[in-house]
């Protein structure tokens, strides 16, 4: 338990592009992505072991995932969160946004719609995997200023996604 988390995610996140180079976010040692506002985030380091960094005050309240009142692609997006958070399994959460994408995403709101193919461009960067298919769709979103300002207020944070909101 600390009282920020904000300040030990940044000082591990420097030290780890001093020594790797970059931000490793699978394998060993691993550290998971720090989204503002978040009050945990996990270490791994090369021998697998694992530190969870939690705020002292974070709300007893918390809602962790698996809210039976979500459906189709909003209760997707609250799995693979909770797939890459507390499990630290990109992969699965990315197949399984991925189906659900192809399942729901029409039925889905744009805003709904444009937050999943930016969690499935950063999946696919942190996976190595080819992230043009998700930009593209991303990009034919035809979304009002507002919705746009809405995306980048919740993944603003997401290095690939930069370009797309400006």
């Amino acid at each position: 338990m600390v009282d920020a988390v904000a300040p030990y995610h940044a000082a591990f996140v420097a030290a780890m592009r001093r020594v790797y180079g970059k931000v490793l976010s699978s394998g060993l040692p691993r550290i998971t992505r720090y989204r503002p506002g978040a009050s945990r985030f996990t270490l791994v380091d090369p021998s697998g072991n694992s530190i969870i960094f939690i705020q002292r005050d974070e709300p007893a309240e918390l809602e962790y995932g698996g809210s039976r009142k979500l459906t189709g692609l909003a209760k997707a997006l609250d799995n693979a969160r909770i797939l890459r958070e507390f499990k630290n399994d990109d992969l699965q959460a990315f197949r399984a946004l991925k189906s659900a994408v192809r399942r729901h995403g029409t039925d889905a709101s744009l805003v709904e719609r444009a937050i999943a193919l930016c969690h499935l461009v950063d999946l696919a960067t942190t996976l190595g995997a080819p992230t043009d298919p998700w930009l593209a769709d991303l990009r034919g979103l035809e979304l009002t200023a507002d919705d746009r300002q809405y995306v980048k207020s919740e993944l603003g944070h997401l290095p690939g996604l930069r370009e797309w909101l400006p």
